[in-house]
C-alpha cells in the first residue's frame, strides 16, 4: 500500500503545481497556466468513469484480475504520458496539453482501482492500517513531484525531471504485477445499462430519496462550498505566485513541497485528535473558519518578495489549517454515506466536496492578471461566508454527530 500510494502521489503535482512553473519559464501567460494546470480536475471527475471499473473488462489486461488489470492500464498510462511529456515539451503546446488531460485522467483512473483494491484486499479491522500506509506513501509521491523535481529543475532541464519521474514509476509497476487479486467473485453478466443505473444513478438518487429535498439541497450546497478555499489554490496559481515573488525553485521545492507536507501531517494529527475530543460537526465549522482565512497569510508575501522567514510562515500556517479540516471532512462525508452504496455515494460526495474550487481554480489566471494576487486571494476567502451561513442552518441536523434522519415520506 506504501508503493501503490507513492503511485497516486506522484502524477497528481506534475499535472497541476508543477507543470504550472514548467509553462511559467516557457513564458507561457498565467490565464494560460492556470486553465492548463487544470487538468488535475479529472480527479475531481472520476466518479463519472468509476463504474467502468467495476463494470467492465480490459481486453489483456483482464488476465492479471479485475483490479490489478486496471491498475496496470493506468499505471503504463501515466508512465507512457510522462515520458511523452517530457519528449513533447510545451514548445508544442496543442499537443503537450492533449498529453497533460491523459496523465491527469490515467492518474484519476489509478486512484480509483487503488482504492478499490485496498476495500476488498483486507477486512475492516486492517483498513486504518492500510489507508496509513497508503498515506505515507502518497506524501513520498508528492514530495518527489513536488520539492526533488523543483530542486532538480534549477539544475537540469524540465524533461529531464518529467523523464525521471516516469522512470519511478517502474518501482509501482512491478508491484503491481507481484502483488495479489482480491479474492472477489464478480458477477459482471447483467446488461449493461442496469449495470450503469445500479453503479452510478441510483447511489446519487438514493441520497435525495432518503432525505428529502431540502435538507439534501442544503446539504449538497454546503459540501460544495465549504473547501472552495483550499482547492482554489491547489491547482496550477501558487508556483507562478511564488515564482513572481523572488522565490527559486529551490526555496519553493523546500520550503513549500517538503517542509510544507510535514506540517500538513501536523495538521492532520491535530484533526484528527480534535475530531475525538470535540466530535466532527464542530471541528468541522472550526476548521473551515481557519482553513479559509489562512489563504489571507499569502497577502504578507506581496510587501515581502523573496523573504523566505514570510514564505515559511505563510506556508506553516495554510499547510496546518488544509490539514486540520482533512479529518472532520472524511468524517463529515462519512455521516452521509448509505452503506448499500458506501464506495460510490463516498466518491460523489468527496468529488463534489473539491470541484467547485478546481473550477474557480480553473479562472484563476484571468482573474489574477484583471484585479491581482491580493483580490484573487481574498476572493476565495469570501467563500467561507455563504458556506458558515449554510453550517448554521443545518446546525440543528448534525450538532449530534450522527447521520441524516430518514425523510418519513
Amino acid at each position: 500500500m506504501c508503493l501503490l500510494g507513492f503511485s497516486s502521489g506522484l502524477p497528481f503535482l506534475l499535472v497541476s503545481a508543477t507543470l504550472a512553473l514548467w509553462l511559467k519559464d516557457n513564458g507561457i501567460v498565467l490565464a494560460d497556466i492556470t486553465m492548463i494546470a487544470s487538468a488535475g480536475m479529472a480527479y475531481a471527475l472520476k466518479f463519472l468513469w468509476a463504474p467502468l471499473l467495476d463494470h467492465a473488462r480490459l481486453p489483456l489486461f483482464c488476465r492479471l484480475g479485475q483490479r490489478r488489470g486496471w491498475l496496470l492500464f493506468a499505471q503504463l498510462g501515466v508512465t507512457a504520458g510522462l515520458l511523452a511529456m517530457a519528449a513533447l515539451t510545451p514548445h508544442r503546446l496543442d499537443v503537450f496539453v492533449a498529453t497533460t488531460l491523459v496523465v491527469a485522467f490515467m492518474g484519476a483512473t489509478q486512484d480509483i482501482a487503488i482504492d478499490a483494491y485496498r476495500i476488498e484486499i483486507a477486512p475492516p479491522n486492517a483498513q486504518g492500517a492500510l489507508v496509513a500506509t497508503y498515506s505515507l506513501g502518497y506524501m513520498l509521491g508528492l514530495m518527489m513531484a513536488g520539492a526533488l523535481a523543483l530542486i532538480m529543475a534549477d539544475h537540469v532541464t524540465w524533461s529531464t525531471v518529467y523523464a525521471t519521474m516516469a522512470a519511478a514509476m517502474v518501482v509501482p509497476l512491478l508491484t503491481t504485477l507481484l502483488m495479489r487479486e482480491p479474492d472477489v467473485v464478480r458477477h459482471l453478466r447483467a446488461p449493461w445499462r442496469q449495470r450503469l443505473r445500479e453503479a452510478a444513478v441510483d447511489p446519487f438518487t438514493d441520497f435525495f430519496r432518503r432525505y428529502g429535498w431540502v435538507i439534501a439541497g442544503l446539504t449538497l450546497a454546503f459540501i460544495l462550498l465549504f473547501k472552495l478555499p483550499e482547492q482554489a489554490i491547489i491547482g496550477g496559481v501558487m508556483n507562478p505566485f511564488y515564482r513572481d515573488m523572488a522565490f527559486s525553485k529551490t526555496e519553493i521545492g523546500t520550503v513549500a513541497k517538503f517542509y510544507g507536507v510535514w506540517v500538513s501531517m501536523a495538521g492532520i494529527f491535530m484533526g484528527g485528535a480534535a475530531v475525538a475530543r470535540w466530535g466532527v460537526w464542530r471541528t468541522l465549522g472550526v476548521a473551515i473558519v481557519i482553513e479559509g482565512a489562512s489563504n489571507l497569510l499569502y497577502l504578507s508575501l506581496l510587501h515581502h518578495h523573496g523573504n523566505l522567514i514570510f514564505l515559511t510562515m505563510a506556508i506553516s500556517g495554510q499547510n496546518f489549517a488544509q490539514g486540520l479540516l482533512g479529518p472532520p471532512t472524511v468524517a463529515f462525508l462519512s455521516l452521509l454515506v448509505n452503506r448499500q452504496h458506501t464506495a460510490t455515494q463516498y466518491a460523489l460526495l468527496s468529488s463534489l466536496v473539491n470541484l467547485p474550487g478546481k473550477v474557480l481554480g480553473f479562472f484563476a489566471g484571468g482573474i489574477i492578471t484583471a484585479f491581482g494576487y491580493g483580490s484573487y486571494f481574498v476572493l476565495t476567502v469570501l467563500a467561507i461566508v455563504p458556506a458558515m451561513l449554510l453550517f448554521a442552518a443545518l446546525w440543528h441536523i448534525f450538532r449530534n454527530d450522527e447521520p441524516l434522519p430518514p425523510n418519513p415520506a
